[in-house]
């Protein structure tokens, strides 16, 4: 009977307790609940209820507030970096075109075209690129690895894909996918990405220096927050730059110290206009941390020459910089005359070693001739930080958990793929070659094309997946933009997806030189659709040019 009171004690203790406030409760512990039952909470008085009821008070209703809900995320009250953040790729040009593409889809028929064509991002397989096959087969067996089991399966997937896919999965815990790995990335795609850095450049590389990451994005992002500490700390950046690069140092609150490459000259990285910019930077009071480079160019499309790596790389050791080498599109080279090198690579044929010089250079599964941008795959190979401080870049990584396993299956893939002699290297080739030989075809086309425009000029795109022109637009133009509130590139882009669905981007999106214009388009339109992409703009670009002629 005792035992039985005691529980009903402690039930009605429990409930009293309920009602008190959270803080006191925790403040209290236990003694708040028995004291609540000493002295429970007082019932409102009639008059208090009545007065509730009747809605004398303005503020409260039956114990509620009745005034207006004000919300406390406002534009006023958000962080100022991430207003200042902007991102053109996929801006508003691109927010109008999804718009009209779900017209086309509702309203058939009531646009002066039929479909939109994205020439604003490189995302080859988007327009038709096919995917390359061993890379495929290696990441079903894994996603599914019961069919490694299966007799059936020797007969649909080639041998050194079925090798391959059970490399990778005995060294994932529990042998899935769906299991998270190392922060850094799995250790065998590590020493498989290490051993193509090594195979690519001739000099050893680290497993341990390789952090594998959702596309080459978040390591950028992850080198900004250890290198930024405040908007005194100064990036130098190219200008033209993908805005990935100005976008994640407002976001992380730092400077962009611009450097201007020379669209005379190719798009030409000049050592003179690095060495002013950091000066001029520095006389300002900006501690300028890091350079970055984009090799081949984005969106400009130039291949540096090695003695030019050379003179960069000797420039970050004498001044103390970060070497931030963005090397994504290495694959991409379709100038006869040009070659890709790595900036490790130059570094390590000077002598220079990790006790000299920091480089963090960048790869991805987004671009070559690969284009898994959907897998978000990519790596950051980290040289010459102290141990201490990488063990802080671990731990940012860490707080993330890993990447995503399939992009780092890819990765290791894409920088070791198929070598002669392998079962699926033949096909392995040829369909490597078809998709690099295509691209070189389409940039040379989307060039001539650009350059028979009135008053277009366009550097050839020696690397990359873009071009992007010069336009020389009539000051009539110019007016008719700023009357609507418009930059111009983005009145002429604006004009061109409403005449054509063309989706271009505009290039103040990316720096340019005050007073100059352009566009950045990509080369990625299906060969066979590409004559009529010309066709569309070549037509659009002559109306425009008419309409607004001096």
């Amino acid at each position: 009977m005792q035992r039985g009171v005691g529980k009903a004690v402690r039930r009605v203790g429990r409930a009293a307790a309920a009602r008190l406030k959270h803080s006191e409760f925790v403040s209290r512990g236990a003694a708040a609940g028995i004291q609540s039952i000493q002295q429970p909470i007082p019932a409102p008085s009639a008059t208090e209820v009545s007065a509730q009821d009747q809605g004398v008070s303005s503020q409260w209703h039956r114990g509620f507030s009745t005034l207006p809900w004000t919300n406390p995320v406002s534009m006023q009250s958000i962080n100022p970096k991430v207003i200042k953040t902007e991102y053109a790729v996929r801006g508003e040009i691109v927010t109008r075109a999804q718009n009209l593409e779900q017209e086309l889809i509702t309203k058939p028929g009531s646009l002066p075209f039929e479909e939109i064509v994205y020439c604003n991002i490189g995302n080859p397989q988007s327009l038709s690129q096919p995917p390359v096959t061993f890379f495929r087969e290696v990441v079903a067996l894994c996603d599914h690895p019961n069919l490694l089991d299966k007799s059936e399966t020797h007969a649909l997937f080639s041998s050194d894909a079925i090798s391959r896919a059970f490399r990778i999965i005995d060294n994932i815990p529990g042998r899935t996918t769906g299991a998270y790995s190392h922060s850094q990335g799995i250790k065998v795609c590590r020493e498989d990405i290490a051993a193509g850095i090594e195979a690519r450049d001739g000099f050893p590389a680290d497993p341990e220096d390789i952090f594998i990451t959702d596309g080459a994005s978040p390591g950028v992002h992850m080198m900004m927050q250890l290198l930024i500490t405040s908007e005194k700390d100064g990036i130098l950046c190219p200008i033209p730059q993908y805005p990935l690069y100005s976008a994640s140092i407002a976001l992380h609150g730092g400077t962009l110290v611009p450097y201007y490459l020379n669209e005379s000259a190719g798009w030409g990285l000049e050592m003179n206009e690095l060495k002013q910019q950091l000066k001029a930077a520095r006389d300002a009071g900006t501690n300028v941390r890091a350079l970055v480079v984009i090799n081949p160019g984005n969106p400009t499309g130039q291949v540096l020459s090695e003695e030019n790596q050379r003179d960069v790389v000797q420039f970050c050791k004498e001044e103390g910089l970060v070497l931030l080498a963005d090397e994504v599109y290495q694959e991409n080279i379709y100038a006869p005359d040009k070659k890709f090198n790595s900036f490790k690579k130059v570094a390590r044929s000077m002598g220079l070693q990790d006790k000299d010089l920091n480089i963090v250079s960048y790869h991805s599964v987004s671009k070559g001739y690969y284009g898994e941008c959907g897998r978000r795959g990519g790596y950051m190979e980290v040289t010459g930080l102290p141990k201490d401080v990488k063990d802080q870049l671990y731990k940012v990584a860490s707080v993330n958990l890993c990447s995503n396993i399939s992009g780092q299956v890819l990765m290791s893939l894409v920088t070791n793929p198929p070598k002669p002699g392998d079962e699926s290297y033949e096909l392995f080739a040829e369909e490597r070659d078809a998709i690099l030989g295509s691209l070189g075809r389409r940039a040379k086309v989307l060039t001539e094309g650009m350059n028979k425009l009135e008053g277009v000029t366009c550097n050839a795109a020696e690397g990359a997946m873009y071009v992007f022109p010069r336009l020389d637009l009539p000051e009539r133009a110019l007016k008719a933009a700023g009357a609507v509130g418009m930059l111009a590139d983005v009145f002429y882009t604006r004009r061109l997806l409403d005449a054509t669905g063309v989706v271009m981007v505009p290039g103040s999106g990316f720096g340019q030189v005050p007073g100059t214009w352009h566009v950045r388009c990509t080369i990625l339109p299906a060969e066979e659709k590409l004559p009529g992409v010309i066709d569309r703009l070549t037509t659009f670009h002559q109306r425009f040019m008419d309409e607004f002629r001096d």
